[in-house]
């Protein structure tokens, strides 16, 4: 029988992110890779910064960005959230699938805004908001509805590098 991370890699069931470490990846995580159809119909991705709150991730854009336009003709979406660049030890990813939906009102800009600049933590939080707060600005909200894929290195022997 093979042990998965010992002398197998093609069954990684047994090693993805479990609700919790999900949680602390989202927090020590400040950058995903939002991936959305094209008009053309070509999967394109950018990265940008982003919360989470509940089933869902909000993250803020131009109006006038392709990712958003984008989001009129399909609000089918995936988002990748890995733990590079962060303390967490290992390999750690999940990716997402979502729908999104594009609010341009004053009531989720007063909610979005303060929270995402906190989480952001930038040396002039009022400045940072300021900014933010343009007439072509939106916020964007993900409703996660399905995890496809993750991966937990750290359930790995040897960290996923062969070994026991």
């Amino acid at each position: 029988m093979s042990r998965t991370g010992v002398d197998d890699l093609e069954n990684m069931r047994p090693i993805t992110l479990d609700d919790e470490s999900r949680a602390a990846l989202f927090a020590a995580q400040t950058e995903c890779t939002f991936v959305f159809a094209t008009p053309q119909g070509w999967p394109a991705g950018v990265v940008v910064s982003y919360l989470v709150d509940g089933d869902s991730l909000w993250f803020t854009a131009a109006a006038s960005r392709l990712h958003i336009r984008a989001l009129n003709d399909e609000p089918r979406v995936s988002v990748v959230v890995s733990n590079n660049g962060t303390v967490l030890p290992g390999r750690q990813m999940v990716t997402m699938r979502g729908r999104a939906t594009v609010h341009r009102d004053r009531e989720t800009r007063d909610w979005f805004f303060p929270r995402f600049v906190e989480r952001m933590r930038p040396n002039d939080p009022v400045a940072f908001a300021r900014l933010l707060d343009s007439p072509d600005r939106v916020v964007v909200q993900v409703e996660i509805v399905r995890i496809p894929v993750s991966h937990d290195s750290t359930r790995l022997p040897g960290d996923g590098r062969g070994g026991s």
